[in-house]
């Protein structure tokens, strides 16, 4: 149950990455500046808060991840093989196994790809040819 609930944290903290992050700091740049031509500083806040963000949620979901490994006992052993150390024959193994948070963020990525397009091309009123 508790490797469930890890799970879902994971997927919340998945989409507050990739769609509460940015759209919160377009917000609140959004509301810092009333004039009809904005100066720097509500562009440089959101370039610098979006990344930063991401990387203090990517930390907490890296967090989770190892909780999850911590509680089901499944977490791996990582061999990184640094790359000048690699056969140029053919390996494709990275060495690293699979983690429930490597899923669950190609899912949400995916997930949020597939609703921008849904977006552009349907709500969007975009002016592609017909």
């Amino acid at each position: 149950m508790l490797g469930f609930l890890l799970i879902v944290l994971m997927a919340i903290g998945s989409v507050i990455m990739w769609v509460v992050n940015p759209v919160f700091w377009l917000w609140l740049a959004s509301h810092l500046e009333h004039s009809s031509q904005p100066s720097l500083g509500p562009y440089v806040l959101v370039l610098a808060g979006i990344p930063l963000t991401m990387v203090v949620v990517g930390n907490a979901l890296s967090r989770l991840n190892h909780a999850y490994g911590s509680v089901t006992g499944t977490s791996p052993r990582v061999r990184i093989r640094t790359p000048w150390l690699r056969s140029l024959r053919g390996e494709r193994d990275s060495g690293r196994p699979r983690s429930v948070l490597d899923v669950v963020m190609v899912c949400s990525v995916s997930v949020a790809v597939v609703a921008l397009l849904i977006w552009f091309f349907g709500f969007a009123g975009s002016s592609l040819p017909s």
